[in-house]
């Protein structure tokens, strides 16, 4: 079975995410903000990490920059999911080694189809 860590703070999001991946056989694991995702994944080696950049304690950014020095995280594919949406941002989060960058509001089903085409 295929792992995703969801880091967002918003319920709404998480639970809509939670419920649709684990619609499509995946193992779901769920963090509200990107030191507890960190803490996570000691113990877990999800296939994809799907990341907001605006959350309370380490934002997506330093999340992702923490992700790419561990070595164990390397085939991790990671997507942001942000309502930051200047092109600033995105380029960031791109240089930062993230394999997508998805601006909210968001197409549940769209999501779903690119985690699918990423782990190709």
């Amino acid at each position: 079975m295929k792992k995703i860590l969801i880091v967002d703070d918003e319920p709404n999001i998480v639970m809509s995410l939670e419920y649709t991946f684990k619609k499509n056989n995946f193992e779901v694991f769920i963090a509200r903000d990107g030191q507890e995702a960190l803490d996570i994944l000691k113990k877990q080696l999800p296939d994809v990490i799907i990341l907001d950049v605006m959350m309370p304690m380490v934002d997506g950014f330093a999340t992702l920059e923490q992700i790419k020095k561990d070595e164990r995280l390397k085939h991790c594919k990671v997507i942001f999911l942000s309502a930051k949406n200047k092109e600033k941002d995105i380029e960031k989060g791109l240089s930062l080694g993230a394999n997508l960058y998805i601006v909210k509001p968001f197409s549940i089903k769209k999501l779903v189809d690119q985690v699918h085409e990423l782990m190709q």
